[in-house]
């Protein structure tokens, strides 16, 4: 007697380890647990840790909480000013409600995937070439509105979506460079025609102060010379004043005077 009753015991507990190795589920901290009794879906999620279902009877879904990475493969497509551009980026998003992103779609990520190729290409279209390269905060943003509006239905919610890369057919890229090349040689060439100004008026000053004061354009060319000359050079190139020259002119023509008090003519 004592004999069958330790193998009935033997056998209920054989058979309760079976029943909650097949009931026993567990959730991980970053999952979330749905619950499907008979086809329909329990009001609750399972919460991390141990859960215990009926066997045959519930199915459990579990759904990860975490943010996903997903990138959006290069898009081919015309801007509004007609350049062909690829564009690629990535976007962010977590699942909210478990049970909506289950339900009301079948596959969340494969929806949100299609749906962030449509929305970039709608972007490229509506874009000019600039805003593309220049302005890609304000596009982040318009493709995070664009994707979150029926997001939201499905419980899942867009974190963040970020452009890429922007990549330009050859031949742009060439005609971009030529660009960026004439704006600086003609920010270059105002430059250098403010400073001719500039130096040309500071130099009008500087002639009109030394007619002033004769003596300054003496000390000027003093300071010349003495510059010139400190280089060791073996040739000095000095300018005369023209003023000397008429002076020695007007003293070569004057007549030399006779020995007898007279006048000798050249």
């Amino acid at each position: 007697m004592l004999q069958e009753l330790l193998g009935a015991a033997a056998a209920v507990g054989s058979v309760g380890v079976v029943y909650l190795a097949m009931a026993a589920r567990v959730i991980k901290q970053y999952e979330r647990g749905v619950l499907f009794r008979l086809g329909r879906v329990t009001k609750d999620t399972r919460d991390p840790g141990l859960n215990l279902v009926i066997p045959f009877v519930d199915r459990l879904h579990k759904v990860n909480m975490q943010i996903v990475t997903m990138p959006i493969p290069a898009q081919e497509g015309i801007t509004r000013d007609n350049v062909t551009v690829r564009v690629d980026a990535v976007v962010y998003f977590r699942v909210v409600d478990a049970v909506s992103a289950l339900i009301k779609v079948e596959d969340y990520k494969f929806a949100v995937s299609q749906m962030a190729q449509t929305s970039l290409r709608s972007i490229i279209g509506k874009s000019d070439l600039d805003d593309l390269l220049s302005n890609r905060e304000k596009l982040n943003q318009g493709l995070e509105l664009m994707l979150d509006s029926p997001a939201v239905g499905w419980g899942i919610q867009v974190d963040r979506v970020e452009i890429k890369d922007v990549s330009l057919p050859d031949t742009m890229k060439r005609s971009m460079a030529r660009q960026a090349e004439a704006d600086r040689e003609r920010r270059a060439r105002i430059i250098n025609a403010d400073a001719e100004l500039q130096a040309s008026k500071k130099l009008a000053e500087a002639a009109q102060q030394m007619s002033d004061t004769p003596a300054a354009l003496q000390l000027r060319l003093l300071q010349t010379v003495m510059a010139v000359a400190a280089e060791k050079n073996s040739t000095l190139v000095l300018p005369i004043p023209v003023e000397l020259l008429h002076f020695l002119e007007r003293g070569h023509q004057q007549p030399a005077p006779n020995p007898d008090g007279g006048q000798r003519s050249g």
